[in-house]
């Protein structure tokens, strides 16, 4: 994640998820084949610096445990994740789950929709002395849907972290974009950043 980010802005995250059932699950033993991620370039452009993509990596980060923004996220088996970073504090992640069925795609991404925009409250709870607001960016419309959404977060020191996070699904897979860099909702790439949501699930399958 962003170097600030990871510091600033998921720092105050923390709190706690969300078990989803399986039906129609696929025969025992069978492989599940990696969704596809999105690539550097198709990231929102930095002014400054280019984007530099991670590996694709089996698993949730660890640092998701207790990202309240996403607490849906953790205790699924078939989640993958790719991390992207610059040379400055901005940074992005992309987190992406495959369900047994498509019922349980749609719960966790219904799911997804709520605790986006209500974890400024989680993060107000968990500590007084930070402020945080949230921007519903609207819908997408790729494959089976897309949300948009901004997160501004204030500390009692004075940093300032923004954060854009989107969720979209396809069938039986669910796709997170998580981007952040220091600054408010005025430095958010929003244009850019539905393009790159748009791309994220368009690359699923």
């Amino acid at each position: 994640m962003p170097k600030r980010t990871a510091a600033g802005a998921l720092t105050v995250l923390a709190i706690t998820g969300f078990t989803l059932g399986a039906v129609l699950a696929p025969p025992a033993g069978a492989a599940t084949k990696v969704p596809g991620f999105l690539a550097a370039g198709d990231l929102p452009p930095h002014p400054t610096s280019s984007w530099t993509a991670g590996k694709v990596t089996a698993g949730v980060p660890e640092d998701t445990e207790w990202d309240t923004c996403l607490r849906s996220l953790p205790g699924h088996g078939n989640v993958w994740h790719r991390d992207f970073h610059t040379d400055l504090d901005t940074g992005a992640r992309q987190i992406t789950v495959v369900l047994p069925d498509t019922r349980s795609a749609k719960s966790l991404y219904s799911a997804l929709e709520k605790d986006i925009p209500s974890c400024p409250a989680r993060i107000e709870g968990a500590d007084p002395e930070t402020d945080a607001s949230a921007k519903d960016y609207g819908k997408l419309p790729v494959e089976e849907g897309a949300h948009v959404y901004g997160l501004h977060t204030e500390s009692s020191g004075g940093a300032n972290d923004i954060r854009l996070l989107s969720a979209g699904r396809d069938g039986r897979t669910v796709t997170v974009v998580d981007w952040g860099e220091l600054g408010d909702f005025g430095d958010a790439p929003v244009k850019a950043f539905k393009k790159t949501t748009t791309t994220a699930v368009n690359k699923l399958h």
